[in-house]
């Protein structure tokens, strides 16, 4: 019986950046034709050992206005048994950026493979593309009311309503990266609520995106104050390092002063952070993460999670797994940061070093 056949141990979904095309945007504020693949492809080691440059194996380094590469990364997703992409979606008060692969993935039906949506309702600034630039603000996230709120929703709706978007409980999952950010989150999901079920949906499924270090019992704090907010669920994102002791923060005091280097963290050791017994909870949902490296970004500010391999990643993946068997199917979701966020050296997809070594890691823990 092959993956395709079976029902993976879990409802895997990744993230997903629809930032390798050029867009008028991006040309103005880094240059002509910039896209993600400008900073993976400049990027050198930093520090004796340091993998880079990242350099993408199957699909090379490919442009997302291309059909058949989005077709391609589907198979390759739906062998792993990732059930769907969760697609970042930018809304700057009526504003849309980067929305053309998923646009015309919504209007052309291909590929033939769920997706959601996950809004990074964040300000941009220039030092998060790792260019320098003595600007900061490149656009900012506002929040400018209800006009604006029934705007966004009715610029997503189509979506929703599509047969391939995943749902829990029956309702589309909507994820939005900071609720912490908005003047008022509550009013927001109320609204969307609202217009969810006048349009025929049963609802909208919120999911809050938290991203950061949090003990078990922060964690069940922070799930408790996004539910008063009307939130379903929690997705836990900690990728920031763990409480150091004081000899490690000697080493990165060392290292990043001294030596100036990145901020260098054993990716074996940290990954025992990234899931905990918080995940237990019916509603919260933790996050894969199969690596890490901000330098092509951020340069010797840039954070890595060092020595990541298919084995280690391996291990986290089935060490994630147990900690959620014990809930119903629908609600058994772990979403990977990320398909392909290779500016983060944080992706899924095949590369010239370990080759389908993640997807297969993936593929064989869930199919076990």
């Amino acid at each position: 019986m092959t993956s395709e056949q079976k029902q993976p141990k879990a409802r895997v979904l990744a993230y997903y950046l629809p930032q390798f095309h050029p867009i008028p945007e991006n040309d103005a504020w880094w240059g002509k034709g910039f896209t993600e693949w400008t900073n993976v492809g400049k990027a050198k080691p930093l520090f004796p050992g340091h993998y880079q440059p990242h350099v993408p194996a199957d699909l090379g380094y490919y442009d997302l206005r291309v059909p058949e590469t989005r077709e391609a990364q589907a198979q390759m997703a739906r062998e792993a048994g990732i059930e769907g992409f969760v697609y970042w979606h930018y809304w700057f008060a009526g504003k849309e950026l980067m929305e053309r692969p998923f646009k015309e993935v919504l209007e052309s039906g291909k590929p033939d493979f769920p997706f959601s949506l996950a809004w990074a309702n964040q300000t941009w600034k220039g030092f998060n593309f790792g260019v320098n630039n003595k600007r900061n603000v490149l656009i900012e996230q506002t929040y400018p009311g209800d006009e604006d709120y029934i705007a966004h929703f009715n610029a997503v709706l189509p979506a929703f309503k599509d047969k391939r978007y995943i749902t829990c409980d029956g309702k589309p999952i909507f994820i939005i990266y900071q609720p912490s950010d908005m003047p008022d989150p509550k009013h927001y999901v109320d609204l969307w609520q609202s217009l969810a079920k006048k349009n025929g949906l049963k609802g909208i499924y919120f999911i809050a995106l938290e991203n950061g270090y949090f003990t078990e019992k922060e964690g069940l704090e922070y799930k408790k104050w996004v539910e008063e907010l009307g939130y379903d669920a929690v997705n836990y994102m900690r990728l920031h390092p763990n409480k150091q002791t004081f000899w490690q923060l000697q080493f990165h005091r060392f290292t990043s002063y001294i030596l100036r280097w990145p901020n260098i963290y054993s990716y074996k050791r940290q990954m025992k952070w990234f899931s905990n017994d918080t995940d237990r909870e019916k509603n919260a949902f933790p996050c894969l993460i199969p690596n890490w490296d901000h330098t092509p970004r951020s340069g010797k500010r840039g954070m890595v999670f060092h020595g990541s391999t298919p084995e280690l990643f391996r291990q986290h993946v089935r060490e994630t797994l147990e900690r959620i068997t014990h809930k119903p199917y629908d609600k058994r979701i772990v979403i990977i940061k990320s398909w392909n966020e290779w500016a983060e050296g944080n992706y899924m997809e095949p590369d010239l070093k370990f080759g389908n070594g993640y997807l297969n890691a993936l593929r064989d823990e869930l199919f076990s």
